[in-house]
């Protein structure tokens, strides 16, 4: 008898393992973004399955302005959204990227604003595929 509640308590406990184990592997949303620097210039990369996101990154800028273009190739929808501030932490670009609204690239020069360390942040929301940014100090 002992045996056979022993046989039915270890059935229980491995079912219930496994339907926990096989619930945890289901795909959740996610996105991702990695940010790069090289010399002067900044960059990155970002990509998703539906998820949201946000990174910032401190960068210096010696000029005034700054050139930046981003891209998306978005399968199923989201945003690609990129801010950056100046030194002052004055808006000099907040510009955002949406799949099936306008264009799925831009670029372009920011406003002018403080020369020295500016943040540049990166937001995805619902994100689903995947983009890339870069910035370089402005002319």
């Amino acid at each position: 008898m002992k045996s056979k509640r022993l046989n039915l308590i270890g059935l229980l406990f491995f079912v219930g393992f496994s339907s926990v184990l096989f619930t945890s592997c289901k795909d959740e949303p996610l996105a991702t973004i990695k940010i790069t620097a090289t010399g002067s210039d900044v960059g990155g990369d970002v990509n998703g399955n539906g998820g949201n996101a946000t990174q910032s990154y401190t960068w210096n800028n010696s000029l005034e302005t700054a050139d930046w273009n981003m891209d998306i190739t978005a399968a199923g929808g989201g945003s690609f959204q990129l801010i950056i501030k100046d030194a002052d932490g004055a808006t000099v670009l907040n510009n955002t990227l949406t799949k099936g609204v306008g264009d799925d690239s831009a670029s372009g020069a920011t406003s002018s604003g403080a020369a020295g360390d500016w943040q540049i942040t990166v937001v995805l929301t619902d994100f689903n595929g995947d983009g890339s940014f870069s910035i370089s100090p402005g002319n």
